[in-house]
């Protein structure tokens, strides 16, 4: 499957910085993956997906995005195919109601009336948010408004959604909540998926992690691969997903044997597996 996105030898550094945030970085994701980027607060997890979309200027190096390179002529058409959700959705409202709100990007591209509301009316079942289309966004849960700024994002029909800490500001099962819609969304129209995250239950439904350190790739490896390391994630400022402690608890309880890391999934069917050999 070719690569969506390629960056080689990226180096960036804000102008009132004398050390560089992003430091001779290189890597690529393959159209229809999920990368999940890790790392601390200045780690350049942020400052990296500010120049995947153009936001930011590279100060050398290549991004070439769908084989189009990221420079200021052609920053119209890398938009086309990037949308991204961001940590607050306040900040990404500008319509009166739900419905207007998912519409207004739709205005831009010229679409006609009948294109849009069918967009408009297929975002939001996705989402679950069609009973809302016409609420205030401001009188809206978390959750809800994260929805609802994913919905606007899918009816513009990206090739890749980035999510820039876009859940760290809900509850658990908020999260959750977002994670299965973006999964949804994710094979409904064969997106690619980058995730700016501190989230390690997030991080494991990924295809790929990069974790990142003073502007540098430490590693580029699966979740799996991430989790069965000896590594401590709390030097990286993360924490081990919920589902790794669980089995670690299950083991030394004598629930389960000595085994490396399982996906959520698959820990479930271990368990199952030792309580009916009991």
């Amino acid at each position: 499957m070719k690569s969506i996105v390629e960056v080689d030898n990226l180096s960036f550094r804000y102008d009132e910085q004398s050390e560089y945030a992003i430091k001779q970085i290189g890597f690529h994701v393959k159209q229809g993956e999920w990368l999940s980027i890790i790392g601390h607060n200045g780690s350049g997890k942020s400052t990296t997906v500010r120049l995947l979309d153009g936001l930011l200027l590279a100060d050398s190096g290549r991004i070439l995005i769908d084989g189009i390179p990221v420079e200021e002529g052609n920053l119209e058409r890398i938009r086309q195919k990037i949308g991204i959700v961001f940590q607050n959705p306040d900040n990404q409202f500008v319509g009166a109601t739900v419905e207007d709100d998912v519409a207004f990007g739709l205005e831009n591209q010229g679409l006609s009336r009948p294109q849009m509301v069918e967009r408009v009316d297929e975002a939001l079942a996705l989402v679950g948010m069609s009973e809302f289309k016409e609420k205030e966004p401001a009188r809206l849960s978390g959750g809800q408004k994260q929805r609802v700024a994913i919905a606007g994002v899918i009816a513009m029909r990206p090739d890749i959604i980035i999510l820039d800490e876009a859940t760290s500001m809900l509850d658990p099962h908020g999260r959750l909540e977002v994670m299965k819609i973006i999964q949804k969304v994710r094979q409904e129209y064969g997106l690619t998926v980058i995730s700016i995250t501190h989230d390690l239950d997030e991080v494991s439904l990924s295809d790929r992690v990069l974790v990142m350190k003073k502007g540098q790739i430490l590693l580029d490896t699966s979740p799996k691969g991430l989790f069965s390391q000896e590594i401590d994630l709390l030097a990286y400022g993360l924490d081990a997903p919920f589902s790794k402690k669980l089995q670690e608890e299950l083991q030394k309880a004598g629930f389960l044997p000595e085994f490396g890391y399982v996906t959520e999934e698959e820990l479930g069917d271990k368990l199952w597996q030792s309580l009916s050999i009991r």
